[in-house]
């Protein structure tokens, strides 16, 4: 039994009545509140400017909320910002944001540095997330020379050094070619594979949506559904998000990369 199934049935997170509004302005998240299981896999689904990013800050307590909460394992998020960010590792949508090592290793590196784990320790875990990620043979290079699919992984690697249980990922798929979202879906149904419960944002679900376990809506700040995506994908184009084509058709959902 792995350290993530060892909690089946319970939620790893609990985010309850969350409300963020930016000033004097409407803009936000209002009273958004759901619970995450391990090894689900999470599709939440809106337009630009939905508030999908505000809610994914929240979750490892980057930003505060207005009012309500988030718990991880029953432990406030703003009292256990350190335990918070060890087990919910966020990718953002602009890799080049996370990118602090002057070589791939050192940039995967830098999380287990900070946790001043011994020197034997860090290696081994970066080099294991390197080699998982396909970014091994790149260890040496300097980041900024990475493609933007081989920046997203190299997030990931870092994230993956730390050892969570909760990846959150914000739009991975924007401004990457065919062949980069390819290889980083891989890279993401294989952490779902491996025992990791998956966040992902996405305004474009048809790349996903086949992997999901289940899809939340996001419209003007709300939760507007919350369900398995087979019935929902029918309910999507009312908020902006576009059906997927087989869905359309009435088509059975098969991976978009086949």
């Amino acid at each position: 039994m792995s350290r993530f199934e060892d909690k089946i049935g319970k939620n790893i997170i609990e985010v309850k009545r969350l409300s963020h509004i930016y000033g004097n302005t409407d803009r936000g998240i209002k009273n958004i509140s759901f619970g995450v299981k391990p090894a689900e896999f999470i599709v939440v689904a809106g337009q630009n400017g939905s508030g999908k990013s505000t809610l994914f800050r929240h979750l490892n307590g980057l930003l505060s909320p207005t009012s309500g909460e988030v718990w991880i394992h029953g432990k406030t998020v703003s009292s256990n910002l350190e335990y918070a960010r060890q087990i919910v590792g966020m990718i953002f949508q602009d890799a080049d944001c996370q990118i602090v090592g002057q070589t791939v290793f050192e940039d995967a590196a830098f999380g287990p540095e900070n946790l001043r784990l011994p020197i034997g320790e860090i290696h081994k875990r970066t080099n294991n997330a390197l080699k998982q990620l396909g970014l091994l043979h790149l260890k040496d290079q300097n980041p900024a020379t990475l493609s933007g699919g081989e920046k997203r992984r190299l997030a990931i690697a870092g994230v993956l050094t730390m050892r969570p249980e909760v990846i959150v990922l914000d739009e991975p798929f924007s401004n990457l070619d065919y062949a980069g979202i390819c290889d980083l879906l891989s890279s993401i149904i294989w952490l779902h594979q491996a025992g990791h419960t998956i966040i992902l944002s996405t305004h474009d679900i048809e790349k996903v949506i086949f992997y999901a376990s289940r899809m939340i809506i996001i419209h003007q700040g709300c939760i507007v559904g919350d369900d398995k995506p087979e019935i929902l994908l029918k309910e999507v184009e009312k908020f902006g998000i576009r059906e997927p084509c087989l869905s359309k058709l009435g088509m059975n959902i098969i991976p978009w990369d086949k």
